[in-house]
């Protein structure tokens, strides 16, 4: 197979050129003027950051990828999905409130935001997944699928469920309504180490389907009631969740792939990574560690597998910072995810997405 090319350019810059400029000019080098942008919707998909989260993009870089789609003659707007859990993303109007607190707002911007999948969540085209393992039918929020053209721009950081959160995590599972994204966390249900928990509710707070209670001071899951989104395994303080099964990450991430083939299948469609501020946690959080490795870089791409692999091997290559929730975990791998989160295998994802015909994991890079 032929390798993918993907364009690089590290953050420094020069008295002629600013990051921003500088973003245009490796957008441009990588080929997204190539595409037809002349009057068609054109959907950025882009994580907003949860409130109180402060490691997500900032809306600069947003609006530099907008006006380049509105010079080309595109409609362009910023887009993301409702959140299965508790948080400040739930419903369209929270959503849209934390979308314009964070700085995305059509004034900063220069493009408006559609909540793709509407008001509650349940605003659905159901997309066949041809080969799809887990997936027949993907549920994807009906504003993502009624685009012409799709444009990721992603935060590359680490992730509690599937190792890193890049392209293919804000495509397939960022893209996919409520029920999609149930459907996506539903093959693992938590649990809970009675000897680690210390009975302090954080998971209670933070579970959107009344699927935990606190018993002789110890939190407990009804897996019933549980649909695997793993957020109580995020926001436990003393690690006591985790995943039930040893395979639920492993079938997360083959998820999100058949959904990112859902999303991007039969359209024109281009990815963005910028590899910084790599906290460990996904953006989804409230709030946000520091960084575990130093930042590295912006990277673009029309492969999102290739772009993934270029991303995650230059974070590798990284060394770790001191003080970071990296530099206290045991070193086993020669992988900075893997140590940072052990139960993950991301590139599960890569693979399965290899497979499905999405990109190719084998790269060349092209430094601009």
């Amino acid at each position: 197979m032929r390798q993918s090319k993907v364009y690089y350019t590290n953050f420094r810059t020069t008295f002629q050129e600013n990051l921003l400029q500088k973003l245009r000019r490796l957008i441009k080098t990588a080929g997204m003027d190539h595409i037809d942008f002349e009057k068609k919707y054109t959907a950025i998909k882009i994580h907003f950051g949860e409130m109180g989260n402060l490691a997500y993009l900032r809306p600069n870089y947003a609006k530099v990828v907008a006006d380049f789609v509105k010079d080309m003659g595109g409609k362009v707007f910023l887009t993301d999905c409702n959140t299965l859990y508790v948080g400040s993303r739930k419903n369209a109007l929270d959503h849209l409130d934390t979308a314009y607190a964070n700085g995305f707002s059509p004034f900063s911007t220069g493009c408006h935001v559609v909540i793709a999948d509407g008001l509650k969540g349940t605003d659905e085209a159901l997309v066949s997944v041809e080969g799809g393992e887990y997936v027949k039918e993907a549920k994807i929020g009906q504003a993502v699928m009624d685009a012409d053209i799709f444009i990721s721009l992603n935060h590359f950081k680490g992730h509690e469920a599937t190792g890193f959160g890049g392209a293919l995590k804000n495509i397939g599972m960022g893209c996919g309504s409520r029920a999609g994204k149930m459907e996506m966390h539903s093959e693992g249900k938590a649990e809970v180490n009675q000897d680690r928990c210390i009975g302090c509710g954080a998971c209670i707070k933070n579970c959107a389907h009344s699927a935990i209670q606190i018993e002789k001071k110890k939190a407990y899951i009804e897996p019933d009631k549980c649909v695997g989104c793993g957020r109580c395994i995020g926001v436990c303080p003393v690690d006591a969740t985790h995943s039930g099964k040893s395979d639920s990450n492993d079938a997360l991430n083959k998820k999100i792939a058949e959904y990112s083939y859902a999303v991007l299948k039969d359209r024109p469609h281009f990815h963005i990574s910028l590899v910084v501020d790599v906290s460990p946690y996904c953006d989804c959080h409230a709030e946000n560690d520091v960084p575990i490795v130093p930042d590295v870089g912006m990277f673009a791409s029309f492969d999102p597998v290739a772009l993934d692999m270029a991303c995650a091997d230059a974070v590798n290559r990284q060394p770790v910072i001191e003080g970071s929730m990296l530099s206290e975990m045991e070193h086993h791998h020669h992988d900075h995810f893997t140590n940072t989160h052990p139960s993950t295998n991301w590139k599960v994802a890569l693979e399965h997405a290899q497979k499905l015909g999405i990109g190719n994991m084998e790269y060349e890079l092209i430094q601009v």
